[in-house]
């Protein structure tokens, strides 16, 4: 009895690209294409319910760069072995070698692409964080996900009002309500520093959508934010560099 082919998931926002992909893939003995879509947001979905094998990813896609979407398919309990394709230029490559993550120059070769597929592998959120150098910097997540079930859901980090950490979770606070995610409050805030600010030990807010800076009756300070009823503490330590973030928006 012949063995099952392994399932290959294709992720890259130019249909040329895609087509290509598919149709080396298909040309590989023991390898399938489970699917191919246009962007991260179509595929996050398509790899709970297909759970392929290897996924490839373009790096340069609009709204979610493929790194963003593999660290999100980290998250998954079975998630694909990674092959990233790309138009880098050698010198930004090195990244990519020094951290062992699988990669493959466009326009993608067979021999190349089936000894790619033969040693993909699962990245860890180190090799990830790795591919970032002074030249080539780690592209900040444009969206936070949160895991429904075996599913994964995106929240967009502009509609993102604060983090609030409670002992080993991070409540996210958004338009739609609110979600538990597993980070940690310091990785959000080196991560998010551009757009958030942190108010508090427990608290980190997103500076355009504070409404106003107030004195409490007690002498402290809270923190109004547009869309949410009740104010946030804002510890006496933290006050200046809020007064500093907020005049310069």
């Amino acid at each position: 009895m012949n063995a099952q082919p392994l399932s290959v998931l294709i992720v890259d926002d130019e249909q040329p690209a895609r087509e290509r992909l598919r149709r080396l893939v298909e040309e590989l003995p023991g390898w399938a294409v489970a699917a191919d879509c246009a962007n991260g947001v179509e595929a996050l979905p398509l790899v709970g319910k297909l759970r392929p094998a290897v996924a490839l990813l373009d790096i340069r896609m609009p709204g979610m760069t493929g790194i963003e979407l593999a660290r999100h398919l980290g998250t998954f309990e079975q998630p694909p072995a990674i092959v990233f394709t790309t138009a880098y230029d050698e010198y930004a490559l090195q990244a990519f070698e020094s951290q062992a993550v699988g990669y493959l120059l466009k326009p993608v070769r067979r021999e190349r692409l089936e000894e790619a597929l033969r040693h993909a592998s699962r990245l860890s959120a180190p090799q990830l964080r790795g591919l970032a150098t002074p030249e080539q910097p780690l592209a900040t997540r444009q969206h936070v996900a949160v895991r429904a079930r075996d599913e994964l859901r995106l929240i967009p980090v502009k509609d993102i009002r604060y983090f609030r950490a409670d002992q080993k979770y991070v409540t996210v606070r958004h338009g739609q309500g609110e979600d538990l995610i597993d980070e940690s409050l310091r990785q959000l805030e080196d991560e998010f520093a551009h757009d958030f600010v942190r108010i508090h030990r427990s608290l980190l807010v997103a500076v355009a959508h504070v409404a106003a800076l107030e004195r409490t009756p007690d002498g402290g300070y809270e923190l109004k934010l547009r869309g949410e009823v009740e104010p946030l503490p804002v510890s006496r330590r933290n006050v200046a560099d809020l007064r500093k973030r907020l005049a310069g928006r």
